[in-house]
C-alpha cells in the first residue's frame, strides 16, 4: 500500500490531484462531468449526503441543497477527461482525507454503476502538495485554469499558440474549471467555491495568466 508524504494541517491550503488507472477516461460525456461537480459539492459536509438519495433534480438545485458543516474550503477546481485537480485547504482535522474518501468512493460507484465495469477508478492514493507561498498559490490557480488549454491549443505550454483571444474566451467558458466562477459571480458552480478565497486571489489578465501556467507547468513536468 502506498503511504502518502503529504501531512495536512489546519488552515493550509494544497494541491490534491489525481488521474485514471492506467491513465483511463474517467468522465466519458457531460453528465459524468456534471456528476463529479454534483459531488464536490455535497461530499464537502461533515453528515452523510448521498447524492442518490436526492433523485431527479436539477444541476442547479443540488447546488442549493442545505449543508451542516464543510469539511475542505475549495479554492478551485478542474476536471480534465482522464484527471481532476483541486485546491483544498484543511478546515477540520482529517477534512481533506475525509473528502477526498467521500468524493472518489461516491464518484467511483456512480462511474462503475453507468458504464458497467468494476474496481478502482481513480489511482490510490491521490496526490498532494503543500501551497506554502502566495506566488505559488496564485501561479498554481492559474495552472489549474489553463489545463484545458491542451484540448484547443495543444502546444500552448510551449508557447505556440494560435488565438489568444480565442483561447481566453473558450477558457472561461469551459464548463468544468472553476474560472468561469471566479469572473462571473452568478454562475452555480461558484456555490462549490468557498468565498473567502476570491478575497486573496485575483483574476489575472489572458496573457499573464496563460504565461504563469506555464512557467508553472515547466516547473513541475511532472503534474499530468
Amino acid at each position: 500500500m502506498a503511504i502518502r508524504k503529504t501531512s495536512f494541517a489546519i488552515d493550509e491550503w494544497y494541491h490534491c490531484y489525481n488521474r485514471g488507472v492506467d491513465k483511463r477516461i474517467t468522465y466519458e460525456d457531460k453528465d459524468d462531468y456534471r456528476r463529479f461537480l454534483e459531488q464536490l459539492y455535497l461530499a464537502n459536509n461533515d453528515i452523510p449526503l448521498k447524492r442518490d438519495d436526492i433523485g431527479m433534480c436539477d444541476f442547479e438545485k443540488i447546488l442549493q441543497i442545505p449543508r451542516d458543516g464543510s469539511l475542505v474550503a475549495i479554492g478551485a477546481f478542474c476536471l480534465m477527461p482522464n484527471h481532476f485537480h483541486l485546491v483544498l485547504k484543511e478546515i477540520v482535522e482529517g477534512g481533506i482525507t475525509t473528502f477526498m474518501q467521500k468524493l472518489g468512493t461516491a464518484y467511483t460507484m456512480y462511474f462503475n454503476a453507468r458504464h458497467e465495469r468494476t474496481g478502482n477508478l481513480f489511482t490510490k492514493p491521490f496526490r498532494s502538495r503543500h501551497i506554502d507561498t502566495d506566488r505559488y498559490f496564485q501561479y498554481l490557480i492559474n495552472y489549474l485554469h489553463c489545463n484545458p488549454a491542451e484540448l484547443y491549443e495543444p502546444k500552448w505550454n510551449t508557447g505556440d499558440i494560435k488565438n489568444l483571444s480565442v483561447l481566453s474566451e473558450k477558457l472561461v467558458a469551459y464548463p468544468y474549471s472553476s474560472l468561469g466562477a471566479y469572473e462571473n459571480k452568478k454562475l452555480p458552480i461558484r456555490c462549490i467555491l468557498d468565498e473567502t478565497v476570491f478575497d486573496i486571489v485575483h483574476v489575472t489578465p489572458a496573457k499573464q495568466m496563460i504565461r504563469e501556467a506555464r512557467e508553472y507547468y515547466l516547473e513541475n513536468p511532472d503534474l499530468f
